[in-house]
């Protein structure tokens, strides 16, 4: 079913949200657990890493692209959407001519910013972002493709880059690391409040409608 409305993408994100924190506080119900012995305890704290880092990565995908395809089948006019989703809108007609070189596609595109701004506005959003390897600047070139505020997440840059993928690069190599518990609660609190923080910012950004133009003509929309 296509994301059309305020409810349908807020139901997306809980539900998005719901199964992914049930599964990481299982998981962290084991690690916590005394029944097992410590070299059990710290396999599953290597395990949880991965998780940890699958989850949130999954997350900011599904979440993000969920927002474009909510964005896009509003069907508003590019005059009408904010700067980001125009550039996103332009993006595939950008990357086509600059993987042709041929002077018809740049035509196209110059014909488009000269006469069809006022045009409903057709925006791609199946498997829009399907990065992988989600590091800080990543993350931060997402968070700005759909124009939201990054200043949240400035401080968890260094946690992001350093404990939760390159941890979790290590394990996935192959090689041992070991973890100490500590930082794995506090690295499962973090993303689980990052996780909760990107939910929150779409559900504001779709209710309040910054994807619109804020320039005054477009203030009643």
């Amino acid at each position: 079913m296509k994301i059309r409305t305020l409810e349908q993408l807020s139901d997306k994100l809980a539900e998005e949200l719901a199964w992914r924190k049930k599964e990481l506080s299982i998981l962290k119900s084991l690690i916590d657990s005394k029944d097992f012995e410590l070299a059990k305890r710290n396999a599953l704290v290597r395990s949880g890493i991965t998780m940890l880092y699958a989850h949130w990565e999954g997350f900011v995908k599904v979440s993000a692209n969920s927002y474009v395809e909510f964005v896009a089948m509003q069907k508003l006019p590019y005059n009408q959407l904010a700067n980001n989703f125009i550039a996103l809108a332009m993006k595939d007609q950008l990357d086509q001519a600059k993987e042709t070189e041929k002077a018809t596609i740049y035509n196209e595109v110059a014909e488009f910013f000269m006469t069809k701004l006022n045009e409903r506005s057709v925006i791609k959003y199946e498997f829009r972002i399907a990065t992988s390897n989600l590091s800080s600047s990543v993350f931060k070139e997402i968070i700005c493709m759909i124009g939201l505020d990054y200043s949240l997440y400035e401080s968890k840059e260094v946690l992001i880059d350093e404990k939760l993928l390159g941890k979790r690069n290590i394990i996935a190599h192959g090689n041992y690391l070991d973890i100490d518990k500590k930082d794995y609660d506090e690295l499962h609190r973090i993303v689980i409040e990052m996780m909760d923080t990107l939910r929150n910012q779409i559900d504001n950004a779709a209710a309040t409608k910054e994807y619109c133009c804020q320039s005054p003509s477009n203030t009643s929309l």
